[in-house]
């Protein structure tokens, strides 16, 4: 099928981008959406023109690094990650805007490439727990109620990808944080940091220049590991025992 590709541009995060038209006159609807990118960039090597940068890396879904915005949407028409959209879910003739994550903590590298370091802030911050290192324990040594464990996984099968960034008018990284939150917060292993946790976490998160959530709930329609819009609230429940705390202290 033929489609006209309208990339986005930039040199660096100090020049002005903008968008550049392509023609695609022979792209297979069996080609996953960065294999079409591929096409693009070697029809520009041959013709002695700067490829197009993006970021992928497993390109199974896994990793969260090929987002982009696909007509206005993170990741594009399909719930899931652009390295596993096909361009089936398009059709001939069609004109396909790609844009990179627009928010003021993920500023522009390249093109498409953006800088997703704010999220590694926002882990080093909190995500994380104090056990003792060595032989591991049994399965059964410290028990976790099903429910809890269930939405333990639920929460940590967030990959940072971005996604929730680019979707939220605000530009908030609040799903992803709450995730990391909710993740660790409902584990055994988790509880020694639960309350400072959260508040270091926010902390860097605003920090970073991530906007507020207003509960829209344009993060989570797109989230390609479909973390669920409620870890919000796990979020905040632990940000009021903190601060209960703190004040009883």
């Amino acid at each position: 099928m033929k489609i006209t590709i309208n990339v986005w541009r930039q040199a660096d995060a100090d020049a002005k981008g903008k968008l550049h038209s392509y023609q695609l006159d022979d792209v297979s609807d069996h080609m996953s959406f960065l294999e079409m990118l591929d096409v693009l960039n070697e029809q520009l090597f041959q013709a002695g023109e700067e490829p197009v940068a993006f970021d992928h890396d497993c390109r199974e879904g896994i990793c969260g690094a090929c987002g982009i915005v696909i007509n206005g949407v993170a990741h594009g028409p399909e719930v899931t990650t652009t390295c596993q959209l096909h361009m089936r879910s398009f059709k001939d003739g069609d004109s396909i805007t790609i844009e990179p994550w627009r928010a003021k903590a993920f500023p522009v590298v390249k093109d498409l490439v953006v800088d997703r370091s704010a999220f590694d802030r926002i882990i080093a911050a909190g995500g994380y727990v104090s056990v003792n290192t060595g032989a591991a324990p049994e399965a059964h040594s410290v028990p976790v109620p099903k429910v809890d464990a269930d939405r333990a996984f639920e929460a940590a099968a967030c990959i940072g990808c971005g996604a929730c960034v680019a979707a939220c008018p605000n530009a908030s990284g609040m799903l992803f944080t709450a995730a990391k939150i909710t993740h660790l917060g409902l584990l055994p292993q988790g509880q020694p940091e639960r309350e400072a946790r959260v508040v270091d976490m926010l902390n860097q998160h605003d920090a970073e220049g991530f906007g507020g959530c207003t509960n829209i709930g344009e993060c989570a329609a797109v989230c390609p590991k479909e973390i669920p819009l409620d870890v919000i609230s796990q979020l905040n429940a632990d940000l009021r025992t903190a601060a209960v705390s703190k004040k009883a202290s």
